[in-house]
C-alpha cells in the first residue's frame, strides 16, 4: 500500500474500530491495520534492514516509519507488539517461578545485568514464555498510544499452531520463514514437542536446521509432514531443497486465513505473526 494510501486511512481512522499490530525485530519492522466492523486488513507497511540493527537504531526506525505513514498521529482501540527476538525460554507451568526468570534464560541466551525479563502464559497449554523485550520500544509506543499489550513472536506462533493442530497421532514440524530467520515448531497429540527460532544466511543452513530438529526427535524424514508457510512458496529453492530429503513437504495455509478480509492488500504479504496478533 502507497504512503499516501495508508495516510489517508489512518487520517480519515475512527479509533474505536481500528486495531494496531506492530512486529518488532532488529532485521525489520512490520504494522498493520485492522478494520474490526468488516473485519479488513486496511493498511500494512514493512521495513527489512539491510544488516541487523541495534535495539537504538531500530527505535529510530520505527518513529520515522510511524511518522511517516502518520500511524503516530492516529488513535487505536487496541495496540499490539510483539517482539521478534530469540532470547527466550519456554518453561513448563508448573515449574515456573516468576522470580526466576533470569535462570531461565541464562543458559540459552546472552543476558545483561540490566535486560528487562518478561514472560507470556500460552493459554490453555501450560508453557511460559520467558523473554526480553525491546523496553526501549515499549516505552515509545506507551509514550504515543498509552497502555497496550506486548508479547513474543514465539508466543504467537506456539499458541496459534496449537489451537489450529488437529488430532492427530503422528507428530508435525511446522517451519516458518521471516526474513533469514526461521521458527521450528513440532506439534504431536495437541501437545508441543518443540519449538526453536534459528537464523539463517543460506538454503543449506535452512535444511540442516530442520534435519538436525527431526534427528534429534527421532523423527522419519520419510513420514513425518514438514509444512512449509512465511516467505516461501512451492517451487522456489528453499522447498524444491527441502523436498529433496523429506517426502511429505507441503505449503502450511493456516485455518483462519479466511476470518479477515484484504482489499487491495495480497494476504500472502501480512506476516503470520502480526495477523494472528489481532
Amino acid at each position: 500500500m502507497t504512503r499516501k494510501a495508508i495516510n489517508s486511512i489512518l487520517e480519515n481512522s475512527k479509533s474505536e474500530f481500528h486495531k494496531l499490530s506492530i512486529q518488532v525485530s532488529l532485521n525489520g519492522l512490520y504494522f498493520c491495520v485492522l478494520e474490526t466492523l468488516s473485519n479488513t486488513i486496511i493498511a500494512s507497511q514493512s521495513v527489512t534492514f539491510k544488516n541487523e540493527l541495534t535495539p537504538y537504531a531500530v527505535h529510530k526506525e520505527i518513529k520515522q516509519l510511524f511518522e511517516t505513514h502518520k500511524v503516530a498521529e492516529a488513535k487505536f482501540s487496541e495496540v499490539v507488539v510483539i517482539h521478534r527476538n530469540n532470547l527466550f525460554s519456554l518453561v513448563p507451568k508448573t515449574l515456573f517461578n516468576k522470580d526466576e526468570l533470569a535462570n531461565y534464560l541464562k543458559f540459552n541466551a546472552k543476558i545483561l545485568a540490566n535486560d528487562h525479563l518478561d514472560y507470556d502464559e500460552i493459554n490453555n497449554f501450560d508453557i511460559v514464555n520467558v523473554y526480553v523485550p525491546f523496553v526501549n520500544i515499549n516505552n515509545y509506543i506507551y509514550d504515543l498510544f498509552g497502555s497496550f499489550e506486548f508479547m513474543h513472536h514465539g508466543t504467537v506462533l506456539i499458541q496459534t499452531l496449537l489451537n489450529s493442530h488437529h488430532n492427530s497421532n503422528d507428530p508435525v514440524c511446522y517451519v516458518h520463514l521471516f526474513e533469514g530467520n526461521m521458527d521450528i515448531t513440532v506439534i504431536s497429540q495437541k501437545k508441543l514437542l518443540l519449538y526453536n527460532n534459528f537464523n539463517f544466511n543460506t538454503k543449506e543452513d535452512f535444511i540442516y536446521y530442520i534435519l538436525f530438529t527431526l534427528e534429534q526427535l527421532k523423527l522419519d524424514t520419510q513420514t513425518t509432514k514438514v509444512k512449509l508457510f512465511g516467505s516461501i512458496e512451492e517451487g522456489d529453492d528453499h522447498y524444491n531443497l527441502c523436498y529433496q530429503f523429506i517426502k511429505d513437504i507441503s505449503i502450511f495455509i493456516p485455518s483462519n486465513s479466511g476470518i479477515y478480509h484484504f482489499g487491495d492488500l495480497g494476504k500472502d504479504s501480512i506476516d503470520f505473526t502480526v495477523l494472528n496478533a489481532l
